[in-house]
């Protein structure tokens, strides 16, 4: 495979991809993530920028800030971002439908399960699903603090917007968080 400059990286990376290899790739993370978007971004870090890199740290960092900046869910606009950068379209396409297809058929099944079995839902497994998926997302915040803010500015700013977020738990404190961390960013670049 020769190599090209990838259009969502800032290093040279192997050339674009095929619509099946974002759609295999995809669909093992689908099969395999757990834990929700949070976890899902640092699954996306280790598949993509660390193992196949697709792209480097610092670009995925650049995308995650944007989806995270953007409405809507960060994880699934992260992975159809890396599948449009990898196949064009057909791979946005891919790597939503590979990402989405194994929970979607998951939940259909345990819904039409639940109405069936009445007591399944209340029997202790659903706690230890919900226990597990506590530490996968720790695990997928430590591993992407440890890339995102490698500095003391940086982690004393995400440390900020953690503490303003809980002060104010709604939409109002998630915008004042990003509100400061821009200007304060902005304050120590001028």
């Amino acid at each position: 495979m020769t190599d090209s400059t990838n259009s969502l990286s800032h290093e040279t990376t192997p050339a674009r991809g095929t619509t099946a290899e974002v759609f295999g790739a995809f669909l093992k993370l689908g099969l395999t993530s757990f834990g929700g978007p949070i976890a899902h971004l640092g699954y996306f870090r280790s598949e993509f920028v660390e193992r196949r890199r697709w792209l480097d740290d610092r670009s995925y960092s650049d995308l995650v800030a944007l989806c995270q900046f953007l409405p809507g869910p960060a994880s699934s606009q992260v992975g159809m971002a890396l599948g449009l950068g990898r196949a064009g379209w057909s791979g946005l396409l891919a790597a939503w439908a590979g990402f989405t297809l194994p929970s979607a058929i998951a939940l259909i099944l345990f819904a039409f399960g639940i109405a069936e079995y009445q007591g399944l839902a209340q029997s202790g497994w659903v706690h230890g699903l919900k226990v597990v998926a506590v530490a996968i997302v720790a695990q997928a915040v430590w591993g992407m603090a440890k890339s995102l803010c490698p500095d003391r500015p940086r982690a004393a700013l995400a440390i900020l917007a953690a503490l303003l977020t809980m002060i104010l738990p709604s939409a109002l404190g998630q915008v004042a968080a990003i509100a400061v961390a821009g200007l304060l960013g902005w304050w120590q670049l001028k």
